[in-house]
């Protein structure tokens, strides 16, 4: 069946002001459930169970099992759960590339500030090239947020060091399987490309991984036994690393939005959305503009002399990017499979001058 790029775009109504129905009748029925009050135990369980149906919702487009996956609020949540988790110390060393997010940077320098952790940072392409005989883990994005490129995964596991994936411009947008990918972690949010709410996220663990990484957020959630919390031992599986009590409408919120991309079919949503990545980039370079090194990834960049006017100027014309404050020349699009063709040709005939 071919894909239905128009009924999947009129899902969001910032695009055609109509209701993102899927979602909303699930958040506002939440809603509606929060205002007869939140007291009781089938309120408690109802929200328990909201949990329990994202968790699996989450794991399937991970590729992974429900067990192996914990519930977060965002993908610097996860990042934050394993590099604090793995309680590293002088002599030990991270590597990281030199593209990436501040979500991720920011626990790497909280555990070279506290605990003395080394911080090497490689090229993009040459991470694994820079591990050595110190190094315990490899941190970096699956997608580049600069650009759009791809990592080389194979290499980076091929080196026998643990290998934690900050999959915040990935997951969603291209074909993510962790257990193909043979990582041990994998942090993702849930706002991004899942589209659904903000303070949602997932962090996979391998499941040989588990015992390694300590609970840093320790809670309800996270026990064997919430009703001998002094004595028990952690909850099995990843869920020891939940982030807080789960809200129920976030929980809803996201797994109304995972069901309703999962509808359309995950093949054809991420097929669709590269296709015209890829179309975007190459009429942008066809005009003269120079587009950032990328692979198959949704992400499209290109150069503007200043990236920060551009995108006020692009805004001005009804498109909304972003430049990249790492690099301050890139003028940055994010391409969905909700995208339109004729959207897509506007943007570079004004991103070339011509609109």
């Amino acid at each position: 069946m071919a894909f239905d790029a128009a009924g999947f775009r009129a899902e969001f109504p910032v695009f055609e002001s109509v209701s993102f129905l899927n979602a909303g009748s699930a958040v506002r029925a939440r809603i509606d459930s929060e205002l007869r009050g939140r007291g009781g135990h089938a309120s408690f369980q109802e929200v328990l169970g909201l949990a329990d149906r994202v968790r699996p919702a989450y794991a399937a487009v991970l590729g992974a099992d429900p067990s192996d996956v914990a519930l977060t609020g965002s993908t610097t949540d996860g990042c934050n759960t394993v590099i604090a988790g793995l309680e590293l110390g002088p002599g030990d060393e991270i590597v990281t590339s030199d593209e990436e997010h501040p979500g991720l940077l920011a626990p790497l320098a909280q555990a070279r500030r506290r605990r003395g952790v080394s911080i090497t940072v490689a090229p993009f392409a040459e991470v694994h090239a820079a591990v050595g005989p110190a190094t315990k883990l490899i941190a970096c994005s699956h997608v580049s947020w600069v650009g759009g490129k791809v990592s080389d995964v194979a290499a980076l596991v091929g080196t026998g060091v643990p290998v934690l994936l900050d999959g915040a411009q990935a997951l969603g947008a291209i074909p993510v399987d962790v257990r193909a990918l043979g990582v041990d972690y994998y942090a993702a949010p849930g706002q991004k490309w899942l589209c659904g709410p903000e303070g949602s996220g997932s962090l996979y663990v391998r499941r040989e991984r588990l015992d390694e990484l300590a609970v840093p957020w320790s809670g309800f959630g996270s026990l064997a036994d919430p009703h001998d919390p002094l004595d028990c031992g952690p909850a099995e599986g990843a869920k020891r690393f939940d982030h807080g009590f789960p809200a129920g409408i976030r929980s809803a919120f996201a797994l109304a939005s995972l069901e309703m991309l999962a509808s359309y079919g995950w093949d054809a949503v991420f097929e669709r959305a590269a296709t015209l990545a890829t179309r975007l980039a190459d009429d942008l370079a066809g005009h003269g503009l120079a587009v950032a090194p990328r692979g198959r990834s949704t992400l499209v960049s290109w150069e503007a002399s200043d990236a920060e006017a551009e995108v006020a100027r692009l805004a001005a014309g009804g498109f909304v990017t972003r430049f990249i404050p790492a690099t301050f020349r890139y003028v940055r699009a994010s391409v969905g499979a909700w995208c339109s063709e004729d959207e897509l040709a506007r943007l570079v005939e004004l991103a070339a001058g011509q609109g």
